[in-house]
């Protein structure tokens, strides 16, 4: 993008972690142990939580009615999807089908797609300088990447890295970076409607939520039912479900 890296247009949270539903949350952090390398942190039988190598949280949620992805049938959106890096694609695709993974349409010489045994699709990437597995990026869906972008760049304290005709992204030091997919005939969510599932959330990291509701609404989210303790939740411009937590 001219003019070199965007500025942030706010500082309102960070990001606490990445949360796909799934039926069988155990099993599902089974898979990403074995094809991503994660630890588990917390698990019971409705909620899962690890740790990537990095220290970033990805979370499985437990979602008795999920209603897999279909990618690429936008009637059934994937709405998100990991990027994990590997040194060794072949290698790495064969043990994530191993572990449970389908492959799926798509791919090139530097990457394939894949499904989860929850249907969510990710991609593995070759990448030359690593010697392990490494969360590269999570990658939403929208119709407006730029926007979008845009938004959650104030939201976790981040900056535009790049915008272009098919998506934006977004970096951090000490974050995963956020890419934005444009998506022809995008299909938004509309939790918490089961035939119209959320298929992942993101946590938000935030020290005042009183203040950091009143900024995420002025940008353009919306307030969701559903709270507790320590959490709200809302959906960003393009109806995708996030919590805010402190």
């Amino acid at each position: 993008m001219s003019g070199g890296r965007a500025r942030m247009l706010g500082m309102i949270g960070k990001l606490g972690g990445i949360v796909f539903d799934t039926p069988d949350a155990r099993a599902l952090a089974a898979f990403y142990q074995e094809v991503a390398g994660v630890t588990p942190s917390y698990a019971g039988d409705e909620w899962v939580s690890t740790l990537t190598p990095e220290g970033w949280k990805l979370a499985f949620q437990l979602a008795p009615d999920h209603q897999a992805p279909r990618w690429p049938d936008q009637a059934y959106p994937q709405q998100a999807h990991l990027d994990l890096l590997v040194p060794d694609l072949d290698a790495a695709v064969a043990a994530a089908i191993k572990a449970g993974a389908t492959q799926l349409p798509g791919g090139g010489d530097t990457w394939t797609t894949l499904a989860d045994p929850s249907g969510h699709p990710f991609c593995l990437c070759a990448n030359d300088g690593i010697d392990r597995v490494v969360l590269g990026d999570l990658c939403i869906d929208c119709p407006d990447a730029a926007g979008l972008a845009k938004f959650y760049a104030s939201l976790l304290s981040m900056e535009v890295s790049y915008e272009g005709e098919d998506g934006a992204g977004l970096s951090a030091e000490g974050q995963p970076s956020v890419i934005f997919q444009q998506v022809e005939n995008y299909n938004a969510p509309q939790w918490p409607d089961a035939a119209h599932p959320q298929q992942y959330h993101i946590d938000v990291l935030v020290e005042n939520i009183d203040a950091a509701e009143q900024q995420v609404l002025q940008l353009g989210a919306k307030r969701l039912p559903g709270e507790g303790d320590d959490y709200r939740v809302y959906a960003d411009p393009a109806g995708h479900p996030f919590c805010m937590c402190w």
